[in-house]
């Protein structure tokens, strides 16, 4: 099984069948290293981890050559120089990786219509519509593959199958730069000796909880009666992975993406301990969340927070509003009661602000009055200055004067990068 580091991964020959198939899943490698590459080019062949140079920082993301020290995407810069003291700290440039992918999704989309976004940097292809135009699916994987490195100038692997399980867990197979194809009437060969954690969508805990009940493959989920998976993962998660582990996987191409949630956390220089001060925190984040909220045309249905110790344990805490909205103040004052009732027996390293429950602004039924009227009309005159002056000359009066100093350089959560 392929990993992380790109070690073990699996190829499919020039001739590999692929009859009975369709959906393509293809993923960027090492997307934000390879832009940084790109455009760097005496970064090739070096230990590159993308992230902040302070210690407290996270690693958004690692080239394969640091990966092989161990580096991996969430863990702490200073461990990950830890594993690799060699490794070069580059900042990211979100601007840079959205500009690329637009690029990449161009392609995808001059070959067929069907494609769905599944992050920055990978996404399902139905391809079953384009043999005519194209070739068999093992032929646009090939295409794609050529046309990405030609036109953009970086790598991607692809997986070809049946269902888009399957296609993802092969994508990941043939990491990095590779194609694997497998064949509809191979799907079942294919899982049976996979781990459960090569699945897509079981997660850590998912895993244990089966590992624990001696069911370690794909094959095993497939032989155990529904009801006994049913206690590791609960009935809905059963009767999804029982199917899967089976090959049945009847989801289509979808290829209007929506997006799940949209969200800002910050980590601090220094572990925080002041509850008022984590408390503006939250009313900060939540105020850059409400802007981008309202910048995309979305209201969120649901607020949820997230909070990490000093000791790296991390919680978080949801909550559905009783009326989508796209109000800052609003967003603030449920992640603040939200907060409220975290036991907070450590300092905190790291506080979030997520809007949930996403749906376009306006959906919702007109209620008789609107109780967010005048910070909503707050709100807007803060964006139109934001947008004439830049975000760093509007702020709240309650902020002016504060100390920053326990702060890290204010960032949104990156996209999702699966590389």
């Amino acid at each position: 099984m392929g990993r992380a580091d790109g070690s073990g991964r699996l190829v499919s020959p020039p001739d590999a069948d692929d009859s009975g198939t369709g959906i393509l899943h293809v993923d960027m490698d090492a997307f934000y290293a390879a832009v940084e590459v790109l455009d760097d080019p005496s970064l090739a062949g070096k230990p590159i981890i993308i992230g902040a140079p302070e210690s407290r920082s996270v690693v958004s993301s690692a080239s394969y050559e640091a990966r092989r020290y161990g580096v991996r995407s969430a863990m702490p810069v200073s461990q990950a120089l830890r594993l690799c003291p060699h490794a070069i700290i580059v900042l990211p440039h979100f601007d840079r990786y959205r500009a690329v992918s637009a690029q990449v999704m161009e392609i995808f989309r001059s070959i067929t219509p069907l494609v769905e976004p599944l992050s920055i940097d990978e996404a399902f292809l139905d391809v079953r519509g384009a043999r005519r135009l194209w070739g068999p699916p093992a032929a646009i994987a090939r295409m794609i593959r050529q046309r990405v490195r030609d036109e953009v100038g970086i790598t991607c692997s692809v997986g070809v199958a049946a269902t888009k399980h399957v296609a993802k867990m092969a994508s990941t197979l043939s990491k990095p730069d590779g194609l694997l194809v497998v064949a509809a009437a191979d799907t079942l060969d294919f899982l049976e000796p996979r781990s459960v954690r090569a699945m897509w969508g079981i997660g850590p805990k998912a895993a244990d909880a089966l590992e624990a009940r001696g069911i370690h493959t794909i094959g095993d989920i497939r032989r155990t009666p529904v009801p006994v998976l049913a206690r590791a993962v609960g009935q809905a998660g059963a009767q999804r992975i029982s199917e899967l582990s089976r090959g049945v996987d009847p989801r289509e191409v979808h290829t209007e993406r929506v997006e799940k949630s949209v969200g800002h956390e910050e980590t601090f220089a220094e572990d925080v301990a002041d509850a008022e001060f984590l408390r503006g925190e939250l009313l900060r984040l939540a105020d850059r969340v409400a802007v981008r909220l309202r910048r995309a045309g979305w209201e969120a249905g649901g607020v949820a927070i997230k909070v990490r110790f000093s000791d790296f344990s991390t919680i978080s805490r949801s909550q559905t509003l009783a009326e989508p909205t796209d109000v800052g103040q609003r967003l603030g004052e449920a992640a603040r009661e939200l907060f409220a009732g975290v036991d907070r027996r450590l300092p905190v390293r790291l506080i979030g602000v997520r809007a949930e429950r996403l749906q376009p602004a306006g959906g919702s039924p007109l209620a008789l009055w609107d109780d967010d009227e005048d910070w909503r009309r707050v709100e807007g005159t803060l964006d139109e200055a934001i947008a004439r002056f830049g975000s760093g000359a509007v702020t709240r009066a309650a902020f002016l004067g504060r100390e920053r100093s326990t702060r890290l350089p204010s960032h949104p959560r990156p996209p999702e990068d699966s590389d």
